[in-house]
């Protein structure tokens, strides 16, 4: 559903900064939009001409997921001694072709060209793409499967998983060449069967959090 900035001038907001849908701006009015203290708190995302801002509050349930999410990864790295570099909700820029603010990202292995720790978005034009990126969806489930795949299928992340919020399933996609295809073992986890992640979700509807961590660490030790 689109909504609206309430409460604010028009010299303030501009009119196409309508919110949680796509509108057609320049990469100069994104920019501006992006540096507006009005919306330091959204989300952006931009690809070719088309820009999504999102302004939807994130409720417990995303965030709980998120946290899963983030746990069960980081165990099963861990004891794997894969080495990961996780960021949360982290803006990735390729000037003037995209933008993108995932709730997860990951890369994962040996990178030559890791984004660095200051308060820019990551230049893509220096730094390498993450391996996976990660959204967390509730309200924005289907354009996380629809546009927003379209844009990682054609920046070229290698993994990307939908988390539907409210069911616990995950929608995995390994992409390459500019398209994207289910997986349901992770392609840059090795091997890792994101059943144990749906698991380890639908377990913490009912259990806390170091319950699901205990019970990760003997999933993970035995494979």
């Amino acid at each position: 559903m689109t909504s609206t900035i309430v409460n604010q001038t028009p010299k303030t907001i501009p009119t196409n900064a309508q919110t949680d849908t796509w509108v057609k701006v320049s990469w100069l009015e994104f920019r501006e939009l992006t540096e507006d203290p009005n919306f330091a708190d959204a989300k952006f995302y931009f690809d070719h001409d088309l820009m999504r801002i999102e302004m939807t509050p994130i409720s417990p349930s995303h965030a709980h997921e998120d946290a899963i999410v983030s746990k069960s990864i980081g165990v099963m790295t861990g004891l794997s001694r894969i080495p990961i570099y996780e960021y949360s909700n982290c803006s990735y820029r390729k000037e003037g072709i995209a933008e993108f603010q995932p709730d997860l990202s990951f890369y994962i292995g040996s990178h030559g060209k890791l984004p660095p720790r200051n308060d820019t978005a990551v230049d893509l034009d220096q730094f390498d793409l993450p391996t996976l990126v990660i959204e967390i969806a509730a309200t924005s489930i289907q354009d996380d499967l629809g546009y927003k795949r379209l844009l990682y299928e054609k920046i070229g992340i290698p993994e990307y998983w939908v988390v539907n919020a409210r069911t616990s399933e995950i929608f995995a996609f390994a992409i390459a060449n500019g398209h994207s295809g289910r997986i349901r073992q992770s392609q840059v986890l090795a091997g890792l069967d994101l059943a144990i992640i749906e698991t380890a979700l639908q377990r913490s509807r009912l259990e806390d959090d170091a319950a699901i961590f205990r019970w990760l660490l003997e999933v993970f030790a035995k494979s």
